[in-house]
């Protein structure tokens, strides 16, 4: 493997250069190689062809999913699309659907929740979500190893306003629900959905400095921190103390081979599964095994890019091949390597999925009129648009006041009264909890009315907030 910019030539009628990009330079981690010469432009791949399907349809669909709001995009047109379904002439079919049962299992273990078998909806909800709370826990890691959350200074500010959007909201939230079984929907205004805030902020061009994204992105992954240790703790049934020990033993196994540097990845999906299930019949909700997971992954490299010896491309067999690969992937931490992986098919299959079945809640004269005169509704909306705003805004200039940490470079009061009512788009994760809080359809309705208007206003607030602040500059860093 040569330097980057170096490449090693083999033969006349095929060039190879092979670039290894540091992980300083290329946060993810991404290993680069690139064909040049007559044999690779005689066979472009059909991306990179003049077929018409992929000029019309491949090449823009590709620069899509690469710009930085199309997670939030597709989760927008997700939730309408569910919304359209629930409306129309057809919306038997789109709760006959979601609430079809899955008949899952081997040999005397069943996939069954309460007695009964899971339906569609209750698998995307504990299963394919397990899989977006391990991106998180990566996500996390990342943060708390090597990204911003890793400076102590840097991370106090990001976690004040955090912590200031979760008190207030879930206050607010009790101030109008304060006893009954609407009183356990308290954790539903807590959260911060990142695709959508990301997609928000990404309209806004340089108005919105680099800094500021981090500080938005730092605060977001103290709030997902937040929302899992509330769902851990306060949305658990009760617990079956021998799954529950299966569970720990299996964490205790997974935190033992990584540290003895077994990362033979097909064994950790094992245990994740036997995790996961467990977790599953534990009581303790079965995402939480996704962001153990996620948590202990291994953040570290076994090799540095220096490390690496130069590839005779020339004279590569088989095993030499599958060397070089081996090497090139451990100068990338498996943790790295996991959410580059997985970011996608979360960001654009699995939360679209969640939202097409959780989002689709029938909209008419009276039952808005009953969602609007609901102390759910109102609780979860005013701790999205106004908890959000007050409490993010007041902990985190309470920090600066205090001398506990500094504003990003070049963001001014407005700046973050802005980027706090932007953190008041709760979706994702506000839908989650609303499930886990309340088994009464009507009541789920009557929060996913507040989490849908919230989220639209909180967003136009937001927006109209920052328009009005200077732009800043993109390249800033912080102060």
């Amino acid at each position: 493997m040569m330097p980057q910019g170096a490449g090693y030539r083999s033969g006349d009628a095929t060039a190879v250069e092979i670039n290894l990009i540091p992980l300083e330079t290329n946060p993810e981690g991404v290993l680069e190689a690139t064909m040049s010469g007559p044999q690779s432009a005689s066979r472009p791949t059909w991306l990179g062809s003049d077929r018409p399907l992929a000029r019309t349809l491949g090449r823009p669909v590709m620069r899509f999913l690469g710009i930085e709001a199309a997670g939030g995009i597709l989760l927008m047109v997700a939730t309408v699309a569910a919304l359209i379904w629930a409306n129309s002439p057809w919306s038997g079919s789109y709760h006959d659907f979601w609430h079809t049962e899955v008949h899952l299992g081997v040999g005397d273990l069943r996939l069954e929740h309460h007695g009964h078998p899971l339906t569609l909806v209750q698998l995307v909800d504990d299963a394919l979500m397990a899989i977006f709370f391990f991106v998180v826990g990566l996500e996390i890691k990342r943060e708390l190893v090597a990204g911003h959350l890793r400076d102590r200074r840097a991370a106090l500010l990001p976690a004040a306003g955090a912590l200031g959007g979760m008190v207030v909201p879930a206050l607010i939230y009790f101030a109008f629900n304060s006893s009954g079984d609407t009183s356990a929907g308290w954790g539903i205004p807590m959260a911060t959905d990142i695709a959508f805030a990301v997609g928000v902020l990404s309209l806004l061009g340089n108005r919105i400095s680099t800094p500021l994204k981090v500080f938005l992105l730092s605060l977001a992954i103290v709030d997902d921190i937040g929302a899992i240790i509330v769902i851990a703790v306060f949305y658990t049934s009760d617990l079956a103390g021998e799954w529950l020990v299966l569970a720990v033993a299996t964490t205790v196994a997974v935190v033992l081979l990584t540290r003895f540097k077994v990362w033979y990845t097909p064994l950790y999906i094992v245990l994740g599964s036997v995790l996961w299930y467990a977790m599953f019949r534990s009581g303790v909700h079965a995402t939480i095994a996704g962001v153990i997971m996620g948590l202990l992954a291994p953040a570290g490299v076994l090799l540095q890019p220096g490390e690496i010896a130069p590839i005779d491309v020339g004279s590569l067999n088989a095993d030499g091949l599958r060397e070089a690969k081996f090497r090139m992937n451990e100068s990338v931490s498996v943790a790295a390597r996991l959410e580059q992986q997985l970011h996608p098919i979360t960001g654009f299959m699995i939360i679209p999925i969640f939202a097409l079945a959780n989002a689709g809640i029938e909209i008419s004269g009276d039952s808005l009129r009953d969602a609007l005169g609901s102390g759910v509704t109102i609780g979860v909306a005013l701790g999205l648009v106004v908890g959000k705003v007050v409490g993010v805004s007041l902990f985190t200039l309470g920090a600066v006041r205090l001398g506990i940490s500094a504003l990003p470079s070049g963001a001014t009061i407005r700046h973050v009264v802005g980027i706090s009512a932007i953190a008041g788009i709760g979706f994702t994760v506000s839908l989650f909890v609303t499930g886990l809080a309340f088994d009464d359809l009507a009541i789920q309705d009557e929060a996913k009315v507040g989490i849908l208007l919230a989220s639209m206003v909180a967003a136009l607030i937001g927006v109209v907030i920052l328009l009005g602040a200077r732009a800043t500059d993109e390249g800033a860093t912080h102060g």
